[in-house]
This record gives structure tokens, C-alpha cells and sequence, in this order.
């Protein structure tokens, strides 16, 4: 439950407000061409500097390369409050799990950035930060040629670990909303002080949707949400956070074949809930009893008018559901293994909408920013092999595609539910360090050509 993990591109001129941590990134160095690598591992995140780690105590030679700097999206990408919405115990990237004092507390963004800085150190990867790899392709004898900002290199394997999230969205609209009206992506959302003084439209209500409204609100905005479609959980359940139960229950060790949506879970929008001041549930509802406005999805803008559609009440109807529905769940597995615990609360509306808003005049509104939090795309235009649905997303099983040597990791739901997250990405990353072991073991070390021979055998 990591809000927005891997967000990597920042969206078009939006005022920022200064944060630490705001590292410049490193110029680079045209130091690259004609290397050749055994593995090349794109991305430095926690994701590239697992896959490291699992390369590197296996005796693997590889190289990896970062666009900006190691946790950048953290460090650039993260509101002035963030925390994780998953507890501390479950930070366990590989040989290095969270070893703090809070197991079961939620660790703010610097703690976060000051763990994977650790984690580098610890790691000590061979590293080339400020690289941007801008075209990968594969010839016919099977290396890949990776372009970069700093030269060309080849490899006979390569790991692509720059998550699932990369491009933001922003919906379509008839008209585009009015030059006065400040826009933010929810990657450049810092705090309230960075937006001009007047009412705050957030539009979406995922993870980083209701934790950035919850975040308005608290410093006394009027907040204007556009409610989406994600589910709830309760942060807290018969006496624990309902991580542990979910934990004891295994359900974040079920891989992506055995759950009951398949493949299609890894399109499905996380629940919102918040580890701030030590976890808590977000409550829409009692947001709105405390004046928050709350719409529907927005439909359009025309007319200089915001559409809503009136799905607000089942939209709220829904997550609730959802969030009773896990605690059934729990209640179900309290009973069948006779364990004692203190009886559990039913969750009792504490607002409903009246009447929908579906119209919505912005003269005159207040409104004076939007912070849009509509989730976002996977972005893989500059891999030139063809491992890709025709929406772009890559096709695999656990992370390994179907050409020999090119492989995934970071993305949601690759194999569990931890997969794009601290506490399952470590042992992707283990598993495709034995699969890249295995297809080395096919072969004689030595020049470039050798990977011919994985091409023959196949993966």
C-alpha cells in the first residue's frame, strides 16, 4: 500500500515550492560507448538497487544505470508530509530489512530516502547515475543495444527496473480550464503553501487523491474532491493494523495466478488509507461533514463549467463495501482459527450527499488550483523489442518476457502484491537473478557471441 512507488517524470511548468533533498542531477559523462556489459539494469530505485544486490552476491557482472539519482522519485516526487501507508516492517529489500524501532510505524519521506540511501551504501552498485537510456533494441545474433545519453553500450542481458507508474494523466476535456486556474500533478504536489491563496479542486480520490485532500484540509483549504472509483481498507481491525492480518493470512504472498481477478488485479486502483500520525482511516464522508465538498467523477469542462457524473454516493457506497468486506474477512479467519482478539466495529455513515453536484461554475467557485491525481500511465516507448501488448504493456511471467536476456521488475502486481513495493520487489528480484544465472550457465563465457547460444536454447 505505497502511494505512488515509482513515478519518474515530471509533468509540465508547475511552480515548485523548495524541498530538501531536491538533488541537481549529475551531468553526464559520454563514457559509455563500446562497454558491453554481461547485465545492464535500468532504473536506480529500490527496484535497480535490489536487482544489484541479487546480481552482485550471485557474482554476476553488471552495470546499473540511473536517469537522475539513486531514489529521486522519492526525493523529488513526494509531498512535504508523506509517509508510507504500509508499516515499517515491511520495508525488507534484499539483506536489508528495516531494522529501526517502530516496526509498526510508517516511516515519513526523509526516513524513507534516508533507508534507501542506506540500502545504497550497503549495496555499493556499480553505478552510473544522470544516464538516460533513450533507445533499447535487440540484434539478431540476441545483444542488446542500449542508446544513452552518455554513448552506446551492449549487453547480453538486460533489466528494466523502472516501475509501473511513469507518465501522468490528465483526463480529456472539451475545454481546457482557464489560464488563472494553477495546475499541479500529483508527482509536483508539495504542500498547500505552494498553491495561490482561494479553494483547491483535488480530482481523484486513489491513494495520493485522499491523502493530498486529507493534507489540504488539515491545514484549514477549502477542498473541492472529485471522487473516483477506488476502494477504502480500515487502517486498524480487532485490536491490529489490518496489514498484520493480512499478513497472517497470506495474502501478500498469493501470486498474481492465484488471485481471483487474475492478471486484470494489477489494473486495480489501491485502497486509500494513511499511516499519518500513526495511522488512521481516511473517512470521505466525515471530511465532508467537516466541509469538504465532494463530487462526483469528473466528466468535462465547458462552458467554464465543471461536469461531475452523479456517481458520488455510489462511489462512496462502494469503497465502504469494500472496506467492510475486508474486515468479514478477517473476522472469518479470527474464527476458523479460534484466535483471541477484542470485537471488531461496523463501520456507520457519518455523511451522505443530499442531492449530487453535477455542474459546477468555476466563476465564482473560489476555485483557484486543481491538483490532479487521476493515476498514471507505463511509458516503455523507447524499448524497441517487441515484448508489448498494443497498449504498451509488457508481457511476462514474473518479470521475464519472452525474448531471451530482457527482463522486468518493479511492476505492480508482477507476481504478488508486493511486487512494485519494498516488501515482495526483493524477492522478484531473486528469482530473476537465478533466471539470469540460469541462461548464463547456458553458455561459455567470454565475447558477445555466446548469447547466441541462449537465443537457440531459449529462456
Amino acid at each position: 500500500m505505497v502511494s505512488r512507488q515509482e513515478c519518474d517524470d515530471v509533468s509540465e511548468g508547475v511552480p515548485m515550492t523548495a524541498v530538501v533533498h531536491r538533488d541537481a542531477r549529475p551531468a553526464p559523462v559520454s563514457d559509455l560507448d563500446g562497454e558491453h556489459r554481461p547485465v545492464v539494469v535500468v532504473g536506480g530505485g529500490q527496484a535497480g538497487l535490489a536487482m544489484s544486490r541479487c546480481l552482485g552476491v550471485r557474482g554476476i557482472d553488471h552495470l546499473v544505470l540511473e536517469r537522475d539519482v539513486v531514489a529521486s522519485s522519492w526525493k523529488r516526487y513526494r509531498w512535504d508530509t508523506f509517509c508510507l501507508v504500509t508499516p515499517n516492517w515491511q520495508c525488507d529489500l534484499p539483506d536489508f530489512p528495516y531494522a529501526g524501532d517502530d516496526p509498526h510505524g510508517f516511516m515519513v519521506r526523509e526516513e524513507i530516502i534516508g533507508y534507501l540511501e542506506a540500502y545504497r551504501e550497503f549495496v555499493d552498485p556499480p553505478l552510473r547515475e544522470g544516464v538516460t537510456v533513450t533507445r533499447l533494441t535487440r540484434d539478431e545474433r540476441g545483444t542488446f543495444t542500449l542508446e544513452t545519453t552518455a554513448g552506446t553500450c551492449t549487453a547480453d542481458q538486460v533489466v528494466v527496473a523502472t516501475g509501473g507508474y511513469h507518465t501522468p494523466v490528465v483526463p480529456s476535456l472539451t475545454e481546457p480550464l482557464p489560464t488563472g486556474i494553477t495546475q499541479v500533478q500529483s508527482q509536483d504536489y508539495r504542500s498547500g503553501a505552494q498553491l495561490p491563496p482561494g479553494e483547491v479542486l483535488v480530482v481523484g480520490s486513489g491513494q495520493s487523491g485522499a491523502q493530498i485532500a486529507e493534507d489540504l484540509h488539515l491545514e484549514g483549504r477549502r477542498v473541492h474532491l472529485a471522487v473516483g472509483s477506488a476502494p477504502r481498507v480500515a487502517r486498524f481491525h480487532r485490536g491490529r493494523d489490518v496489514t498484520d492480518w493480512l499478513d497472517e493470512m497470506g495474502y501478500y504472498r498469493m501470486p498474481v495466478t492465484e488471485h481471483p481477478r487474475r492478471e486484470a488485479v494489477r489494473a486495480q486502483a489501491n485502497h486509500y488509507v494513511t499511516g499519518r500520525d500513526g495511522g488512521r482511516d481516511i473517512d470521505l464522508r466525515r471530511f465532508a461533514a467537516e466541509g469538504m465538498r465532494l463530487y462526483g467523477s469528473l466528466a468535462d469542462h465547458a462552458g467554464g463549467a465543471l461536469r461531475f457524473r452523479p456517481d458520488l454516493a455510489a462511489a462512496l457506497d462502494h469503497a465502504d463495501e469494500v472496506c467492510e468486506s475486508i474486515k468479514e474477512t478477517i473476522d472469518a479467519h479470527i474464527e476458523r482459527n479460534g484466535i483471541d482478539a477484542p470485537p471488531g466495529e461496523r463501520y456507520t455513515p457519518v455523511w451522505r450527499p443530499e442531492q449530487e453536484t453535477t455542474e459546477l461554475a468555476l466563476d465564482g467557485s473560489g476555485i483557484t488550483s486543481v491538483v490532479w491525481c487521476v493515476g498514471f500511465r507505463q511509458d516503455f516507448g523507447w524499448i524497441d523489442v517487441p515484448v508489448f501488448t498494443g497498449r504498451g504493456t509488457p508481457v511476462h511471467t514474473r518479470g521475464a518476457t519472452s525474448v531471451p536476456g530482457l527482463f522486468f521488475l518493479g511492476l505492480p502486481w508482477q507476481w504478488t502484491w508486493g511486487s512494485g513495493r519494498f516488501s515482495g520487489v526483493g524477492q522478484d528480484a531473486g528469482y530473476l537473478a537465478e533466471r539470469i544465472r540460469s541462461q548464463r550457465g547456458l553458455v561459455t563465457t567470454g565475447g558477445r557471441g555466446d548469447v547466441c547460444n541462449v537465443l537457440a536454447l531459449g529462456s
